[in-house]
């Protein structure tokens, strides 16, 4: 093992547990947070245009959901491969996987654009409701993030290189980049400044795409330069079993994101039957949920490379300590903002400029989705745990049932009493019922492991 793997070995399998844990988490904080504010901000402008293009954005949202599948799904793949050929010292093993997911990577933005050629103006016809503005602001916003996502799945791959090797830090240059690009692009492309004409929500489409292109070179020339510990080159033919090894535990993450897009794309159909305005509180609440649990997301995502490298060491003890470290900071970091949603919602809604009567629909919303995320907490800790010891099947059967079946049962039950505010509950349901589940996976799991563990 040479002395750059001991490096790692070192902080990965002997720091103090409640360190480690919160030190990989920050930066995978941030960088959720840099992809949910890609959304977030575009709303914020856009809902200054109209609350027809605030619409087409939470039309717009599941397509989102199902193009960042393919590459959050490489990302979960290669972060727990690269981390287990660390922790068992396989240098060779490290540089095969880093170029095949290059290569998924590559493959993905190919099916995105096929993807987007074919189906992005049938869904907004579909979706709109006969609403032909809100229909034309979709098309011309999704075609252009789709087109050019090849940004977005490059960004994905380099950023988790980083993550991989324990050099987590490094992300706040790439997240830096990409945000405030964006940041400062959004306004002069969406209301046109600076001699830039006016462009609405394709405007923020080309923001959005720029930004992701820079995270994505900022993140090639930080690897090259500080990263040495994963080389990486482009190559057509990468090696099979690498590509496999990194589809099997990111085929399920991507199918979970999947889901979840056909559950966002039928809670709208279902919403559109109260109104318009009921589907734009959905976009707005989904992409609140996203920046206020990007701490619980971050932590839950730092997991998975920390489990995997354990696991690859033989140290079993050290995997149940993470997942205690993992609900404890997870609670803790989501209480705050628990708190705020709970007190001054119609505060938080104004941020997108919110009608009286998007008011009365979201504060109700917003407070009742604020509780489903927290009773979520146990159930993705869990999820990102089996997602660590390879186990992603397992973890995709327990985020399936409580994000996507569960969920689209109980409102079509609800449904029929004709009130709005009991569609928001379904989720609280669906989560609450989620939890003996992801407890019975676990345990099956870790007893499994014991048993592997004794024969050793």
């Amino acid at each position: 093992m040479d002395e750059v793997t001991r490096q790692n070995e070192n902080k990965m399998g002997t720091e103090k547990m409640s360190k480690l844990i919160i030190v990989t988490g920050i930066p995978l904080m941030l960088s959720l947070l840099i992809n949910s504010l890609y959304n977030f901000v575009d709303s914020v402008f856009v809902s200054r245009v109209s609350e027809d293009a605030l619409t087409a954005l939470s039309l717009a949202s599941p397509v989102q959901i199902l193009v960042s599948a393919l590459g959050f799904g490489n990302a979960v793949g290669l972060n727990a491969v690269i981390s287990k050929a660390l922790g068992e010292g396989r240098s060779d093993r490290v540089k095969k996987a880093a170029n095949a997911a290059i290569f998924i990577g590559l493959c993905s933005w190919i099916l995105i654009a096929i993807m987007c050629i074919l189906f992005v103006k049938p869904y907004f016809a579909w979706q709109s409701g006969g609403n032909e503005t809100i229909a034309a602001y979709g098309r011309e916003y999704l075609t252009v993030c789709m087109l050019f996502s090849f940004g977005q799945m490059g960004q994905w791959v380099f950023d988790r290189f980083v993550i991989a090797s324990g050099k987590a830090n490094l992300f706040l240059f790439t997240l830096s980049a990409a945000s405030l690009t964006n940041l400062i692009l959004d306004p002069i492309f969406i209301f046109g400044m600076f001699g830039v004409p006016r462009m609405e929500t394709l405007g923020a489409a080309i923001a959005t795409v720029i930004g992701q292109i820079v995270g994505m070179i900022a993140g090639i020339f930080i690897n090259r330069r500080w990263n040495k510990e994963i080389p990486f080159s482009f190559s057509l033919h990468p090696d099979r079993e690498c590509i496999w090894a990194i589809l099997k535990v990111g085929i399920p993450s991507t199918m979970v994101q999947v889901l979840t897009s056909v559950v966002s794309i039928m809670m709208n159909s279902i919403l559109l039957a109260f109104s318009t305005t009921a589907v734009a509180v959905y976009g707005v609440c989904v992409k609140i949920q996203s920046v206020v649990t990007v701490g619980v997301h971050g932590i839950d995502n730092g997991l998975i490379p920390i489990v995997a490298y354990n696991y690859g060491a033989g140290k079993r003890k050290r995997i149940d300590e993470a997942i205690k470290w993992t609900l404890i900071y997870s609670t803790i970091l989501y209480v705050v903002f628990f708190i705020g949603l709970e007190c001054v919602p119609g505060l938080v809604l104004r941020v997108f400029k919110a009608s009286d009567y998007m008011l009365a629909i979201g504060i109700p919303a917003l407070r009742i989705l604020a509780v489903a995320y927290f009773v979520s907490i146990p159930n993705l800790v869990l999820a990102a745990a089996l997602q660590g010891l390879s186990l992603g099947t397992k973890s995709m059967y327990l985020t399936v049932t409580r994000q996507a079946i569960l969920p689209v049962v109980f409102a079509l039950i609800l449904r029929v009493f004709g009130i709005l505010d009991f569609i928001w509950c379904a989720f609280i349901l669906a989560e609450l019922a989620g939890i003996p589940f992801a407890v019975y996976l676990w345990k099956k799991s870790r007893n499994s492991l014991e048993l592997e563990n004794s024969h050793q």
